[in-house]
């Protein structure tokens, strides 16, 4: 069983740390990150193609981070593969013994470093829940069974600020039927909608790890609410970034006060640290969830 659903089910509070592998073969910088976030956190989500930007494969990396020692959330977007490719690689996941996955959509590869590149999507993440729940009860998803099968502990992404909540929360609902334990959100500012969303995933059986993103400077804001679609920063968190003396001292306050709000309501956090990975054990030590 995965250290991440162990956890979970024994009502600790779990820390996700957020690994990216490399554009190259050079894991030198990656295996940095691991070395740093792993021992703070429960498991590391490991990227596939974030952004729609080319990397080496989550599948590759998350054997990395079990080699190493730490447990990895081996992510699949529906945007690079056909359900052929996603079943092999789900089953490829199960032999190289990962134990977690995270399943999300993908972003539009018109906003990657690729933009030629055709969006497969022929699931969409519900459904891949269903194909990974199916894969897990020792069948494909045309019903063929398995000649072993697979124990996945699968999650999904959730985004507790956007609006109209009804189709937020409709299509968070859709995906804990399918099979989603645990949801990882996006950044989190507003605590109050982060209790709604808690509260509504429990009731369906799902935890929820909430989203600290480390905000270093006031060009990572200005990315964020330019591009990244469904997440705009509060103009007072902006305001407390931009007017800082030490915009990255400032960034670094504001993801303890975040990650201690947090664990008196979600069931974990999941840090994005944007380059800042030596200050996450720091921010998980004095927010309290580490010694």
């Amino acid at each position: 069983m995965s250290r991440l659903r162990s956890a979970l089910e024994a009502g600790e509070f779990v820390v996700t740390g957020e690994i990216a592998p490399p554009l190259g073969t050079d894991l030198s910088a990656m295996r940095r990150a691991i070395e740093i976030l792993g021992p703070v956190s429960t498991a590391l989500n490991v990227t596939d193609n974030q952004g729609a930007t080319l990397h080496l494969s989550s599948l590759a990396a998350s054997r990395v981070v079990v080699d190493m020692g730490f447990e990895p959330i081996f992510q699949q977007t529906c945007r690079d593969r056909n359900r052929l490719a996603l079943q092999s690689d789900l089953l490829a996941a199960a032999t190289l013994d990962l134990k977690n996955v995270l399943v999300v959509t993908g972003d539009d590869p018109r906003g990657g470093d690729h933009p030629q590149a055709k969006g497969v999507f022929d699931l969409d993440s519900t459904q891949l829940l269903e194909v990974v729940s199916g894969m897990n009860d020792g069948h494909d998803m045309t019903g063929r069974p398995l000649k072993g099968g697979c124990d996945f502990f699968a999650g999904a992404a959730m985004f507790p600020e956007a609006e109209p909540w009804d189709i937020q929360i409709g299509r968070a609902l859709e995906k804990a039927q399918a099979g989603a334990r645990f949801f990882q959100t996006q950044a989190i500012f507003d605590f109050d909608k982060l209790a709604r969303a808690t509260q509504a995933m429990h009731d369906a059986g799902s935890y929820v790890i909430a989203g600290v993103l480390l905000l270093r400077s006031p060009k990572v804001i200005d990315f964020i609410n330019a591009k990244l679609a469904g997440l705009m920063i509060p103009d007072d968190i902006a305001s407390r970034i931009r007017d800082a003396d030490d915009p990255t001292e400032a960034a670094i306050q504001l993801a303890i006060e975040q990650v201690r709000a947090a664990r008196g309501i979600a069931d974990g956090v999941h840090v994005m640290p944007l380059g800042l990975d030596d200050a996450v054990p720091r921010i998980l030590r004095e927010a309290g969830v580490v010694a």
